[in-house]
């Protein structure tokens, strides 16, 4: 079977990322043997064909559909989410390829924080609820254009204090995964825009502090989160690199840092991962 692109590991900010570019649908049928990838839970695939009109990709209910590749015309290309909590299994897509999802090696982090933002009172577990509810309506009804056509970019330069996929142990009870990588930050560190995008979230929340969403098209959204002031409005259009922020302590936080995120049709991914990999789309058309 012909690759495309050959699936490489390398190793980044010590821990594993995985990049995977796939087959060309039109020979596969040419030869029997699947195409094997494979991938931790947190990561993201993404899959390119030369074929004119491929068939969209179910995984799990969800159906992934293929989009133009943003430098080569000839090929399209499929952004495929595995969420963190993915079961270790073997999935297996319409053409027989086959998908093995393994275990992340990731760590567990003691955290302490406020008592009342580990275990909030019923008001406030009504506006976490609330805020939950706003947010996955936004998720839900994302652009259906892309809105970005270059490389990504780091939302600010500083160590990693916390990488994605950590379990999160607050106050000695574990409450949650960690579902982006936090940047060492103090008050005030300015941050910028990974790729151009839309603002569809701009205001203070109860865990996630003072938050900027950004909507970059075709289900891909970047998050900025415990911030300290934040410098764009819902509705705005900026371009990468724009200031969007400041950092800051807010929301359920032990320190002053940036939790920066990337979700990707519903389901957060590791996003310096995503970024390595949506990257090379530009370096490897």
């Amino acid at each position: 079977m012909k690759v495309l692109n050959i699936p490489v590991h390398t190793i980044f900010k010590k821990f594993l990322v995985l990049v995977f570019f796939a087959f060309n649908a039109q020979l596969f049928a040419q030869d029997s043997t699947p195409a094997i990838f494979k991938v931790e839970n947190g990561k993201t695939i993404i899959l390119s064909t030369q074929s004119a009109n491929p068939k969209p990709i179910k995984i799990h209910q969800k159906t992934y559909s293929w989009i133009p590749h943003p430098l080569d015309k000839s090929q399209k290309i499929a952004i495929l989410s595995i969420p963190y909590r993915t079961p270790i299994s073997t999935i297996t897509l319409e053409n027989g390829t086959l998908i093995e999802v393994i275990a992340g090696n990731y760590t567990k982090e003691q955290i302490q924080a406020n008592p009342n933002k580990v275990k909030p009172n019923p008001k406030n577990q009504e506006r976490i609820k609330r805020e939950r509810e706003e947010a996955n309506k936004i998720y839900s009804n994302y652009n259906q254009k892309r809105l970005w056509d270059s490389a990504f970019i780091y939302p600010m330069q500083s160590v990693i204090t916390s990488p994605f996929g950590s379990a999160r142990v607050f106050n000695n009870e574990l409450k949650s995964y960690h579902s982006g990588t936090d940047f060492r930050a103090k008050i005030g560190t300015e941050i910028y825009a990974s790729n151009r995008g839309k603002v569809v979230i701009s205001k203070n929340r109860f865990l996630a502090g003072g938050s900027v969403v950004l909507d970059h098209g075709e289900g891909l959204f970047s998050m900025y989160y415990h911030c300290s002031e934040i410098k764009v409005q819902v509705g705005q259009i900026v371009e990468k690199g724009d200031l969007i922020a400041l950092s800051g302590a807010t929301g359920r936080v032990s320190g002053p840092h940036l939790h920066f995120g990337i979700l990707v049709r519903g389901a957060q991914v590791d996003p310096l991962d995503f970024i390595t990999q949506a990257n090379a789309l530009f370096t490897n058309p």
